[in-house]
C-alpha cells in the first residue's frame, strides 16, 4: 500500500478544466491523497460488480478508489471513478451498507447528474457562479472548511438555487441506489443503516439547520425514505459469503495499515478467515519491522490461498522495503504471473525489476501498467528513474513533466515537457506528447497572469 498524491481536476472533463484549472489546481482540496492497493482495490471491485451492473454502468470500467482521509465521505467527479474515505470503509460493519455508497454514487453517474452539475458551472460566468463552482469542488474533496470560505463570497441566491438541484439529486441518488441493491440480490437493509450512521453525523440539530444550505437532504428525511423501501419492496436477499469475505479482506487489510499494530494484533483473532487474520498479522509485524514473523504470518496466509497474486504482492513489498531485491523480484513475478494484467502488480514489479539493476525490463513491465492505469504518479516517478538509467533522458523528462502535471505542478510539468521536446526527436509521437504538455502549462500561466 503507497499514498499517492492526485490532482482531483485531473478527473474532471477538459471542457471544465479549462475554465477552472487555474483558481481550482491552486486550493489545498483540489489535491487528493489516495491509498493505491491492488490488493483493497480488487476486493472493492468485487464488492461494486453488482451494484455497477445493477446501475447498467460497465463494472470493468468504473474503479473504486480509496481517499486517505478519515472523516465519512464519498463522492465522484467523473463518468469512471467512484472514491471513497477509508475511514467510511472503517465505519461501515456490514458488506451491504459500503455497497450501499457505491450503489448511491454509481446512480450519480447513471442518472447524469454529473454532465447536469458541470453544466450548472459552465454557466457560471460571474464571479459569484465560479465561487460556487469552486466550493462545489472544495466540498467534493472533503474540505467543508475551505468551500465555506469560498462560498461566503458567492451570492446567497446562487448557492441556493444550486444546492437545490442538489439536494433533489441526493434524494434520486437513494432511490436508484435501493433499486440497484435490490436488483443485485443485495439487502436494501444497508441502505437503512447507512443512514442511521449518516444521523449521528449531523453537528447542529434539527432546529438550527438550513435545508436550503444544505446539499443533502436532511439524514432523518433520507433515513425515512429508506426504511419506507424496505417496507414497500421488502428484502429478498440472502448473506453472501464471498462479499463478507471480500468486506472483510478490504477492511482488514486497511486497518492494519492504518491503525497501530498493537491494535491490528489484538483484534486480528476476530476474523472468521484464517487467510485475513494472518495477512493483517503479517502488515502488523511487518510495521514493527519484525521480517521474520511477517514472513512466517504471510506464509500461512499463502497456504490457504496458494494462487492469491495480492498475497504474493504484499510478500513483494515486504521484502522491497527491507531491501530484498531478488526475493522481492521473485514474489513479485509470482504475482505477475497470477494476475498479469493488474497494473499496480506491474508496477512493482517495475520497481523490483529497477532495484535489481534491470532497467530496460523495468520499463517494459511499467509502460503495460501505466497503459492500464495512467493516474499512478508513483509509477511515473519510476519510470521517469528506469529511463534515466537506461540512457533515455528525453523520456525521462517527458515522464516527469507528465507526473508534475497529473499533479498540479504545471510549472515544474512545462520545465520538464521544455527539456524532453529539446531531447525527443522532433515530430515523434513522444515529442507531440511533451508539446502537449508544454502547451497546457503555458496556458496555465497565461491564465494565471491575467
Amino acid at each position: 500500500m503507497f499514498i499517492d498524491r492526485l490532482n482531483m481536476l485531473a478527473s474532471i472533463p477538459a471542457l471544465i478544466l479549462s475554465t477552472l484549472f487555474f483558481v481550482a489546481s491552486a486550493l489545498p482540496a483540489a489535491a487528493l491523497g489516495l491509498l493505491r492497493d491492488a490488493d483493497i482495490e480488487h476486493g472493492l471491485t468485487k464488492l461494486a460488480a453488482p451494484v455497477l451492473t445493477a446501475a447498467g454502468l460497465n463494472a470493468k470500467r468504473v474503479r473504486v478508489l480509496v481517499v486517505n482521509d478519515a472523516s465519512f465521505n464519498a463522492f465522484v467527479v467523473d463518468s469512471q471513478t467512484i472514491f471513497v474515505n477509508y475511514g467510511l470503509i472503517l465505519k461501515v460493519s456490514s458488506p451491504e451498507m459500503l455497497q450501499a455508497v457505491i450503489g448511491h454514487e454509481a446512480a450519480h453517474i447513471a442518472n447524469g447528474h454529473l454532465s447536469r452539475r458541470m453544466q450548472n458551472m459552465r454557466s457560471a460566468s460571474s464571479i459569484s457562479g465560479l465561487g460556487l463552482a469552486l466550493a462545489v469542488l472544495a466540498a467534493a474533496a472533503g474540505a467543508g472548511e475551505a468551500a465555506g470560505g469560498i462560498a461566503a463570497g458567492t451570492q446567497s441566491s446562487a448557492y441556493r438555487s444550486f444546492l437545490a438541484h442538489t439536494r433533489a439529486e441526493e434524494s434520486s441518488a437513494d432511490r436508484s441506489a435501493a433499486g440497484y441493491l435490490t436488483q443485485a440480490g443485495i439487502s436494501p437493509q444497508g441502505l437503512v443503516d447507512l443512514h442511521q450512521i449518516f444521523a449521528g453525523q449531523d453537528l447542529l440539530s434539527a432546529a438550527n439547520q438550513d435545508p436550503y444550505m444544505r446539499s443533502h437532504p436532511l439524514s432523518r428525511d433520507r433515513l425515512r425514505a429508506a426504511k419506507s423501501y424496505v417496507s414497500n419492496y421488502g428484502d429478498r436477499s440472502s448473506r453472501n459469503a464471498e462479499a463478507d469475505y471480500w468486506f472483510a479482506r478490504v477492511r482488514g487489510k486497511l486497518s492494519a495499515f492504518k491503525r497501530s499494530p498493537k491494535w491490528t494484533k489484538r483484534r486480528a483473532h476476530e476474523e472468521s478467515a484464517a487467510d485475513v487474520r494472518m495477512m493483517r498479522e503479517a502488515v502488523a509485524f511487518h510495521r514493527q519491522n519484525n521480517l521474520k514473523k511477517a514472513l512466517k504470518s504471510l506464509g500461512g496466509a499463502l497456504a490457504k490461498r496458494p494462487n492469491d497474486a495480492y498475497y504474493y504482492e504484499l510478500k513483494g513489498q515486504i521484502l522491497m522495503e527491507n531491501r530484498r531485491w531478488n526475493e522481492a523480484l521473485a514474489a513479485y513475478g509470482r504475482a505477475v504471473n497470477l494476475a498479469p494484467s493488474e497494473p499496480l502488480i506491474l508496477g512493482g514489479y517495475g520497481r523490483a525489476l529497477l532495484a535489481a539493476g534491470k532497467p530496460k525490463q523495468a520499463i517494459q513491465a511499467m509502460e503495460k501498467a501505466r497503459s492500464r492505469d495512467f493516474r499512478d504518479a508513483r509509477l511515473l516517478r519510476d519510470m521517469s528513474l528506469a529511463y534515466a538509467k537506461a540512457g533515455q533522458n528525453g523520456m525521462a523528462a517527458l515522464v516527469t513533466a507528465e507526473r508534475y502535471g497529473l499533479q498540479g505542478r504545471m510549472e515544474d510539468a512545462g520545465r520538464h515537457a521544455k527539456r524532453a521536446s529539446s531531447l525527443l526527436p522532433r515530430g515523434s509521437a513522444n515529442w507531440r506528447r511533451a508539446q502537449d504538455v508544454l502547451v497546457a502549462a503555458e496556458q496555465y500561466q497565461k491564465r494565471k497572469n491575467k
